[in-house]
């Protein structure tokens, strides 16, 4: 189902047009360099210009500022309630038909906040539909009621418990069972699909969940899983040659001492840190890994030996392999009172989305 919106077809635009604003971004590099030194809020405004841009090639532009707008309404949902929650998240950062998303720098602790967190989006995200329907209304804007159509429909399409989706989010609170409606209704809607490249990208997530599921429950149901992420790091070593140190090898591999914790405060707050040492030629280095893990071993596996204008170097590749803390069943202790007023407030939210849509489809400005 798409947003009755009927592109001019004398419009229509060419790779010409295309490779045309290509250069004018190109051109305007000085500019965009610039905003980016804003930090969180020059990315934002960017990803949303270009997002902008790239709906434009399959919309009028009036409707492609709208529902970039809408985006952006729903994602400030989520960040509104984050804060409301303490937990620290960056800005809204536009990936062009995809949507948007946040990062979160603390994960939730219970499944209470994951779901209040998930339900911001789509409530600010409906309040903001509503508010663009009532204005193109009231105005006779084919345009705004498009608008306020679309985002009616993928506020609606973001409550499938589907994971990332912001209704798998909010099953944590209601019930995990409901995980199971998101596989067997995924497969429906991404059946009954009209745009390809939608039904591939709505293909691709419901993979992704269905293979995480299948790691959390069948897989690794009895065993722990190990992942490994590798890294590199460049330091001084000047010193071991002037010392008569012998060199490493490149294929040299040895387990690295390691300490590990958890930042409180600054812009990692609420990632865990780790710190590896090689005594034995001075070497100290941090990463951060991509979740709260279980450090089983931290490994060299490559030395290279590096010659530049400042002396020499050795280039470190480590691997780190570690244990994912998963979501114990603590995590999804949930009141019964709470689970009923997640479960009401999912429920009528998705059926009034359903309602706006159907009336959306009986106004004539369209």
């Amino acid at each position: 189902m798409e947003p009755k919106q009927k592109p001019n077809s004398e419009k229509k635009k060419s790779p010409w047009a295309f490779g045309g604003m290509i250069a004018v971004l190109l051109s305007q590099a000085k500019f965009l360099l610039a905003a980016l030194k804003f930090g969180k809020i020059g990315g934002a405004i960017i990803s949303m210009f270009i997002t902008v841009w790239a709906y434009a090639f399959l919309a009028p532009l009036p409707f492609a500022i709208g529902l970039v707008l809408m985006i952006l309404i729903h994602e400030i949902g989520h960040v509104i309630a984050a804060k409301i929650k303490g937990l620290p998240v960056s800005a809204p950062v536009f990936i062009p038909f995809l949507g948007a998303l946040i990062t979160m720098k603390k994960n939730p602790t219970d499944a209470v906040t994951e779901a209040f967190i998930g339900i911001g989006g789509p409530l600010l995200g409906t309040v903001g539909a509503i508010a663009a329907f009532g204005l193109g209304y009231a105005m006779h804007s084919p345009v705004l009621v498009s608008v306020a159509y679309a985002a009616f429909y993928l506020n609606l399409i973001n409550l499938l418990p589907i994971h990332p989706l912001d209704g798998g989010r909010i099953a944590t609170a209601v019930t995990r069972w409901l995980w199971v409606v998101g596989l067997i209704g995924g497969l429906v809607f991404i059946y009954y699909l009209n745009s390809n490249m939608s039904r591939v990208i709505f293909l691709i997530i419901w993979a992704m969940f269905a293979w995480d599921l299948y790691k959390k429950y069948v897989k690794f149901r009895h065993r722990q899983e190990i992942v490994s992420v590798a890294t590199r790091f460049e330091f001084p070593a000047e010193h071991l040659l002037q010392q008569g140190y012998i060199i490493p090898g490149e294929n040299h591999t040895r387990e690295l001492e390691f300490t590990t914790f958890t930042d409180l405060q600054g812009p990692s707050e609420g990632r865990q840190c780790l710190v590896l040492y090689w005594s034995a030629i001075g070497f100290e280095g941090r990463a951060y890994l991509p979740q709260q893990a279980l450090i089983k071993k931290v490994q060299v596996f490559k030395v290279e030996r590096l010659q530049k204008d400042n002396g020499f170097h050795l280039g470190l590749q480590i691997r780190v392999d570690f244990a994912p803390l998963g979501q114990h069943d603590q995590y999804y202790e949930v009141p019964t009172r709470t689970r009923w007023a997640f479960g009401a407030a999912y429920l009528g939210l998705a059926l009034f989305l359903l309602y706006m849509i159907r009336l959306v489809h009986q106004v004539n400005i369209l």
